[in-house]
């Protein structure tokens, strides 16, 4: 049977890493595939240095729409990434009846709903596993794998930037700006980190499980985002002390209200797998009613591993391309017509439990205050751990300072709209020196 033809739109670092494991195991996907998959034509800006990576027998062109109108392609893989021209080509693509390949998880998270619903309409695949937690098969697991289970909750560490850092920082007891410019010069992060370390792409990815998990629309403008950059060392420190870890988690969860979706730092603790995940590498725990916990675990980035989860795709749609398109796995693992609207729910309505910590002067009185707030506001204390108070030193009139120390607070679960009220009048005692800081627990038990 004549190879499928695939055309590549962009031929950077996952382009190149899918060019070359096509290449490479060729033979063996072929004999899982049923026929050939060949990369025969290649759209990037930099033509000279596209042809070099790809060699003799492969048209490289700077115009994405050339691959889109030759009528021998008939799968386009867009690795240009971002919200504009991505988009527009994708859709182009689909209205000329090719099928899609994509890692863009920031394009799905934003329009996947316009998307999924031009590609069911034309009657071509989407197919996405690329975009969520780079070589492993997490898509796969949800759409297909645990397909007979009525999921209730997912917890990822799916941003290795960020698990690096605070990697980083639990064991070198370093600031995260300190540990952000090493992570910097060792490529982990980019010169503008923002989407990583404000929480941005884990975000992104967390939306697309969520649809999945729970048959609803893709809804990123409805996640609650929180980054890393506020956390210090002496909150990793006081973490481990308390037998946690802290891990920003992309967490989306069933609840009788509605469905969360929510990004931030959380304490995990240390005894969870998912606790001694470090580095760079990503893990998803999926919490199933028939299955219970299953987790996965590899690396989320890098040009080979994502590579692996494009070339899947590309063996999926071979597999399914002259399938009736009623009989493929839905986009979202549901069909169409029986997705669900279920409230995506704000993070004031989230019941969770917390970490609090206090620089407060160390006088008589303060801690009894601070309680006597959590206990007016019907939030239950499950720990307090009080430091050693800091040597007293002088002003700069040459005047004793009152003594400072922190406080830390372990609460029992209560709906964050109480914690942020309890929070703001703990703030307003005077003997409450500097901004709270508030991270989030997670038992995920």
């Amino acid at each position: 049977m004549k190879p499928i033809q695939v055309g590549l739109l962009g031929i950077g670092v996952v382009g190149s890493g899918t060019f070359n494991v096509l290449q490479r195991n060729q033979e063996e996907i072929k004999r899982r595939a049923g026929r050939g998959i060949e990369i025969t034509m290649v759209a990037d800006l930099n033509v000279a240095r596209a042809k070099e990576l790809v060699g003799p027998g492969v048209t490289v062109v700077s115009d994405a729409r050339a691959v889109i109108a030759n009528p021998d392609i008939d799968i386009v893989i867009e690795l240009i990434g971002g919200y504009g021209i991505a988009k527009t080509l994708v859709l182009e693509a689909i209205a000329a009846g090719k099928h899609v390949v994509t890692a863009n998880k920031a394009l799905l998270a934003v329009h996947g709903t316009e998307i999924f619903a031009a590609a069911s309409q034309k009657g071509v695949m989407v197919a996405f596993e690329a975009a969520v937690a780079g070589g492993i098969p997490i898509i796969k697991a949800l759409r297909e794998g645990l397909t007979a289970n009525r999921i209730q909750w997912i917890a990822g560490i799916i941003n290795g930037t960020t698990n690096f850092i605070l990697s980083e920082m639990r064991d070198k007891g370093l600031d995260f700006a300190v540990v952000l410019k090493e992570a910097q010069r060792l490529g982990y992060a980019e010169a503008d980190p923002t989407f990583d370390i404000e929480g941005v792409d884990a975000a992104h990815k967390a939306t697309i499980m969520s649809a999945i998990a729970f048959g609803i629309p893709v809804q990123f403008d409805k996640a609650y985002v929180e980054g890393i950059t506020k956390l210090g060392a002496a909150d990793i420190k006081y973490a481990e002390q308390l037998g946690y870890r802290i891990k920003l988690l992309g967490i989306t969860k069933r609840t009788p209200g509605g469905i969360e979706l929510r990004v931030h730092p959380s304490l995990i603790p240390a005894k969870r797998l998912i606790a001694n995940v470090e580095g760079a590498m990503n893990a998803v725990v999926v919490q199933g009613d028939a299955v219970g916990t299953t987790l996965y675990y590899g690396k989320g980035a890098g040009s080979e591993p994502t590579a692996s989860a494009v070339i899947a795709d590309l063996v999926d749609i071979t597999r399914l391309h002259t399938a009736d398109s009623a009989q493929r796995v839905p986009h979202l693992a549901f069909q169409p017509n029986a997705m669900s609207d279920l409230t995506v729910l704000p993070m004031s309505q989230v019941v969770t439990s917390y970490y609090l910590r206090l620089r407060v002067a160390d006088e008589t009185g303060v801690l009894a205050r601070v309680t006597g707030i959590l206990a007016e506001a019907g939030i239950s204390i499950d720990a307090v751990l009080q430091r050693e108070a800091d040597e007293i030193g002088q002003d700069n009139a040459g005047q004793p300072q009152v003594p400072q120390t922190d406080v830390i607070i372990l609460t029992h679960d209560c709906v964050e709209a109480k914690m942020n009220a309890a929070m703001a009048l703990m703030q307003a005692l005077p003997s409450v020196l500097q901004p709270i800081t508030r991270i989030r627990k997670e038992e995920l038990a």
